[in-house]
């Protein structure tokens, strides 16, 4: 019998994602919609470093504590190639978690579930592996950015 693989991680960069303010859509009395624009931000890390550009966002349902993301955005690394990304996950916080955010207090990746699950699309060469690889995002909120660390699956 073969012995089965445990999964790994490795970090490959950062994400700072430069937003703008939360545009409310609307639905019902048990969800909320909305949008947040993306306007910019950083790229930085062992393996990727760039800018995101502006002009992404990040469409989500809130339903009670549970936040389901859907963002798309743009990623121009540093020799120009251009990388398509596709982060969806989950933000769960309850409300006393909420008010300790909103109050500026200091809130730890293991008190605030805050997880992707990004999807890079480019034809670039150079940059091809990440089209090619599953990642996972560990993601916290600072004052007008959501960063965002990547982590290779292995």
């Amino acid at each position: 019998m073969s012995t089965l693989l445990e999964p790994s991680l490795a970090f490959v960069f950062e994400l700072r994602v430069e937003v703008d303010g939360e545009r409310h859509i609307g639905r019902g009395a048990s969800e909320a919609l909305g949008f947040t624009p993306i306007t910019g931000g950083t790229v930085s890390g062992p393996r990727l470093n760039g800018r995101v550009l502006p002009g992404g966002g990040d469409w989500w349902v809130a339903r009670g504590d549970v936040t389901q993301l859907d963002a798309r955005y743009l990623v121009e690394a540093d020799d120009g190639a251009v990388i398509d990304v596709v982060n969806r996950g989950y933000y769960v916080a309850a409300d006393e978690l909420e008010r300790r955010l909103a109050a500026g207090e200091p809130v730890t990746e293991e008190e605030l579930y805050y997880r992707t699950a990004p999807v890079f699309q480019t034809d670039a060469p150079a940059h091809r592996w990440l089209a090619e690889r599953q990642f996972i995002g560990m993601a916290r909120p600072e004052p007008g950015f959501v960063c965002i660390r990547i982590f290779e699956l292995r």
